[in-house]
C-alpha cells in the first residue's frame, strides 16, 4: 500500500514521523508525497495551538476529497490528549496514542465499516523510542535525544499529551549519530521537549549518571559529523558549562533557541516558569561575551490572563534592550486541563493581535540588525538541495538564512561563502568561495 505523512508542530514530531514511515517502508509499504494519491495517510498532530486543530480537520478534509477510499490516521499529541473527540471528526479513521504510534502497522487491519477505532494509553506508560531521527526529508536531520516534561507550565498540555521526562541513552544516541553521518547528514539537531533535562537515572540509587553537558561532549566526538545544532533549551537549563563548551567546539554551531514566554515577573509566576528575567538576561549576557555572533531565538506568549498594559510593555522594553536575532511569537490559548483556563483576567483576541504584532515588527527588526552585523563576514554556509527559481538555500552555522545562484556542486555541502547583502525577502545573498 501507499503510505503518506504529514507533521503538525515540532521538529520532535518530524524525528518520530520520519521514524514511523521507516517502519512501514520496512514493511513493504511504498511511502509517497502527501500531495499525491495514498492509500493511508498519517497525520502527526499538535496540541500546542488551536490553528493546529483547525489545520489537522483541513487536512482530513483535503485528503478525503482526494482520494475518498483512503485511510486516515492521527497520532501525536492532539491524538493522545483528545482520542475520543479526535476520532469523531468525519473522515478519520484510526486514533493511535503515544504507547502505540510507532506501531501503527499493527492496526491497520480494520473494517471500513466499523467506527473509528481508538489505540490510546496512559502517558506514563510510555517508553522511549530509541531510534526516532529525520532521515531523507532534509538537508538537516532531527535526532530525538530526550521526550516527555516533569515541569508544570500552567499553560501546557505537553506533559499530559508526552508524560514524563525520559532520555535515550548516550550509546544508542551516539550509534544513531554516526548512522546519520554515514547516510550522508551534515548537521544534527537535538530534539526533545525539554532536552536540557536530559539524563539516565541509575535504578538502585535513582541518582542521575549522566545529564545533557555530559550527553553533548560525546557527540562533539562523532567523526565526520559537520555540525551539531541544539534546539529549544530552557534557560534555567543553560548552564554556564555548556555555553563555554559551545563556544569553545568546532562541531557545535553558535546557536541558541531560548523560551523567554515573558518579560514580567509577574506573568513568569503566574505561568509557573523556572526563572525570572534576571536570569534569563544573564544567559544572554553569557552568551554573547563568549560568542558575540552568536544567533539567539525566544519565544514570547501574548495575552496570557492578567497581562495588562504594563506587564505587556516590560516584555517589549525588555526585549528590545537584549541581543538577540529573532523572536517567535504566540497568542496565548486556552486548553483544556491546564491551570491558566481557571485564571480571570482574560485579555481580548482584539489586543492579543495588536501585542503579536508589535512583537513581530520588533522581531524583524532585530533580524534586521543580526543579519547587518554578518555582512562581509565569511561564514560557513550548509546548502539544501532545492532549486528555486534560480536560488539555492542554505543556513550559516550561526543560523542566517542565505541564498546563492543555483548550483548542483553546492547541493548538501558546507561552503565557506562571503555574506554581501540583505534581500526584500530577510535573507543574505552570498558568493560561494569554491
Amino acid at each position: 500500500m501507499k503510505v503518506a505523512f504529514k507533521t503538525l508542530g515540532c521538529k520532535l514530531n518530524y524525528s518520530e514521523t520520519s521514524a514511523i514511515s521507516r517502519e512501514f517502508t520496512k514493511n513493504g509499504h511504498q511511502k509517497v508525497s502527501f500531495d499525491e494519491l495514498s492509500d493511508i495517510y498519517v497525520i502527526n498532530t499538535c496540541s500546542v495551538t488551536q490553528n493546529a486543530d483547525k489545520e489537522f480537520k483541513y487536512l482530513v478534509n483535503k485528503v478525503k476529497r482526494k482520494n475518498p477510499k483512503s485511510s486516515v490516521i492521527a497520532i501525536g499529541c492532539y491524538a493522545q490528549l483528545k482520542p475520543n473527540k479526535i476520532s469523531n471528526i468525519k473522515g478519520v479513521d484510526l486514533v493511535v496514542g503515544a504507547d502505540k504510534k510507532f506501531e501503527i502497522s499493527n492496526y491497520l487491519d480494520f473494517s471500513k465499516n466499523d467506527s473509528t477505532k481508538v489505540h490510546s494509553c496512559e502517558i506514563n506508560s510510555v517508553n522511549f523510542f530509541k531510534n526516532s531521527f529525520s532521515i531523507g526529508d532534509r538537508t538537516r536531520s532531527f535526532l530525538k535525544v530526550q521526550d516527555g516534561c516533569d515541569y508544570k507550565c500552567t499553560y501546557c498540555t505537553i506533559p499530559l499529551a508526552r508524560g514524563k521526562s525520559r532520555s535515550g541513552k548516550i550509546e544508542d544516541l551516539i550509534s544513531n549519530a554516526e548512522y546519520l553521518v554515514s547516510n550522508g547528514i551534515k548537521e544534527i539537531v537535538l530534539t526533545g521537549v525539554n532536552i536540557g533535562d536530559y539524563g539516565i537515572y541509575d535504578p538502585d540509587s535513582n541518582q542521575r549518571e549522566t545529564n545533557f553537558f555530559k550527553l553533548i561532549k560525546e557527540f562533539n566526538k562523532v567523526k565526520m559529523l559537520d555540525r551539531v545544532r541544539i534546539s529549544s533549551i530552557e534557560p534555567n537549563l543553560l548552564t554556564d558549562d555548556i555555553i563555554s563548551f559551545v563556544s569553545n567546539s568546532k562541531m557545535f554551531v553558535n546557536h541558541f533557541h531560548i523560551p523567554l514566554q515573558s518579560g514580567s515577573d509577574k506573568i513568569l509566576n503566574l505561568m509557573k516558569r523556572r526563572y525570572l528575567t534576571s536570569l534569563y538576561s544573564s544567559r544572554i549576557k553569557k552568551i554573547k561575551e563568549l560568542m558575540p555572533d552568536c544567533c539567539i531565538g525566544v519565544d514570547v506568549i501574548v495575552g496570557f490572563p492578567n497581562e495588562s498594559d504594563e506587564d505587556f510593555m516590560q516584555t517589549f522594553n525588555f526585549l528590545s534592550d537584549l541581543d538577540i536575532s529573532y523572536l517567535h511569537v504566540f497568542s496565548y490559548s486556552e486548553r483544556d486541563n491546564t491551570e491558566s483556563i481557571k485564571l480571570t483576567n482574560k485579555v481580548s483576541k482584539t489586543i492579543k493581535s495588536q501585542r503579536s504584532k508589535s512583537l513581530r515588527a520588533l522581531s524583524s527588526k532585530k533580524k534586521n540588525i543580526f543579519y547587518k552585523k554578518n555582512l562581509k563576514i565569511i561564514r560557513p554556509v550548509l546548502f539544501e538541495s532545492k532549486n528555486n527559481d534560480g536560488y539555492i538555500f542554505g543556513y550559516t552555522d550561526n543560523y542566517v538564512r542565505v541564498k546563492a545562484l543555483w548550483s548542483k556542486n553546492l547541493i548538501d555541502k558546507v561552503v565557506n561563502c562571503k555574506l554581501i547583502d540583505i534581500s526584500n525577502n530577510e535573507m543574505v545573498n552570498v558568493i560561494p568561495l569554491i
